[in-house]
């Protein structure tokens, strides 16, 4: 960090930030209710040294410099929500957050079979009485057999936010995912305000997914096509993936007056080794994030990497929401390829070939982009920590950027269109 990057941190506190200047009117007819027919004809806004151009995806290869790195979220959306009905004919939702009881890796608890517990939302909590804590699904054909699923859901613990339900089923040599693909229902964000549909199952996924664990997708993927992809190579432009497990908490509103008052929900990534070594090739390219999601987790990486510089011995990586903000993290000048180099040192150390932890990291106004050089993103929600992260970004032309698109018939959220946005060069 040189001395222009140490007064920035000084002058911007995010935690004295208030969210109101980080917001704007955004009209219900804006919202995207539907994907737009074929992927990579969404809109594209492209800022780039304070000015704005218009674009589709499809020509996304002719705004980006040549061996460019584009970073991917492959993490794969389950069909978080279930719903369950009864006797009274009442209905239950509950909406799975994420694991509670996680150890190792998503895959552990998504292949588990017989039983599992979740931290969960449940709509209609109040009226799941002693006589209700055990709910059962019968008779459910599966979509891909004759099967009969019963699925029986448990109330184990309320959580200041969220409740813990252990979920139970027979046949009981399916497995959690097997089980959630038949019985669930695509978790699509409360601004959309339809029900879900056959076509949802596709499209509220990107066409890379792979890791199973996300309750939200990372928008700015869904996007991209093979043909994209194509264009992208041909023009000497690499691509790599990270894994970072979207929860509930990104649609959660920062209710609070100033952002220290607001808790960022800890989500979990995954990282290999060999990505990490493919970034740190690339230092001297253009890094370029697809999605908020990927952008938090390659600057996560940096800051752990600053972390296992600093201290070698540390026996887990984690990084809390205002650490990079605050002594000695903020404190110390290490650059990008010292901090990678550092944590890869670490997973040999350790013996690991991949980072798998979690990371709670605010991105907000006041803080310098380590690694990314470039964003790829959607419109998101006034006041929210994305648009935090967006103002972070391209600093108050986030006004301008959003007016443009406000003014020019874009579509906003999650399957509305997107932006690719240079970050200014700090000198």
């Amino acid at each position: 960090m040189d001395g222009r990057s140490k007064r920035f941190f000084k002058m911007t506190d995010p935690k004295k930030i208030a969210i109101l200047d980080y917001s704007y009117e955004l009209p219900d007819e804006k919202i995207a209710l539907y994907p737009v027919a074929d992927r990579d004809t969404a809109k594209l806004l492209i800022y780039d040294n304070g000015r704005i151009s218009e674009d589709s995806y499809i020509n996304i290869h002719q705004y980006l410099p040549p061996n460019s790195l584009l970073i991917f979220n492959d993490t794969k959306v389950i069909k978080a929500r279930i719903r369950f009905k009864k006797s009274t004919g009442g209905v239950i939702e509950i909406f799975c957050l994420e694991p509670a009881e996680l150890i190792s890796e998503y895959s552990t608890v998504m292949n588990k079979k017989e039983s599992c517990r979740w931290k969960c939302m449940v709509g209609g909590a109040s009226k799941w009485k002693e006589e209700l804590l055990q709910l059962t699904i019968a008779n459910l054909k599966s979509k891909i057999s004759n099967l009969q699923l019963t699925i029986t859901a448990k109330l184990i613990e309320k959580l200041s936010d969220a409740y813990v339900v252990e979920f139970s089923w027979t046949p009981s040599d399916l497995c959690f995912a097997e089980m959630i693909e038949i019985a669930g229902d695509i978790p699509l964000p409360p601004y959309i305000k339809r029900n879900t549909d056959i076509a949802d199952t596709d499209r509220y996924q990107t066409i890379y997914a792979k890791d199973e664990g996300s309750v939200a997708a990372p928008t700015a993927g869904l996007h991209f096509t093979e043909k994209i992809f194509a264009q992208l190579s041909e023009k000497n432009i690499s691509k790599d993936f990270v894994t970072l497990h979207v929860g509930a908490g990104t649609f959660k509103p920062v209710k609070a007056v100033s952002m220290q008052d607001h808790e960022m929900h800890a989500e979990w990534i995954d990282v290999k080794a060999t990505t990490i070594k493919n970034i740190l090739s690339q230092l001297n390219n253009t890094i370029v994030a697809v999605g908020t999601t990927s952008l938090r987790t390659i600057e996560s990486l940096y800051w752990m990497g600053v972390k296992a510089y600093l201290d070698p011995s540390l026996n887990q990586l984690r990084l809390g929401q205002w650490e990079l903000y605050e002594a000695p993290l903020a404190t110390k000048n290490i650059d990008a390829r010292s901090a990678l180099e550092a944590l890869l040192n670490w997973l040999k150390k350790n013996k690991l070939e991949r980072l798998f932890t979690s990371t709670q990291v605010l991105i907000a106004p006041g803080y310098e982009f380590k690694i990314a050089k470039a964003l790829v993103t959607n419109f998101h929600q006034p006041g929210s920590t994305l648009l935090l992260l967006v103002a972070a970004a391209v600093g108050n032309d986030w006004k301008k950027i959003y007016n443009h698109a406000l003014q020019n018939d874009f579509r906003f959220l999650s399957y509305g269109d997107g932006s690719l946005l240079f970050f200014p060069k700090v000198s």
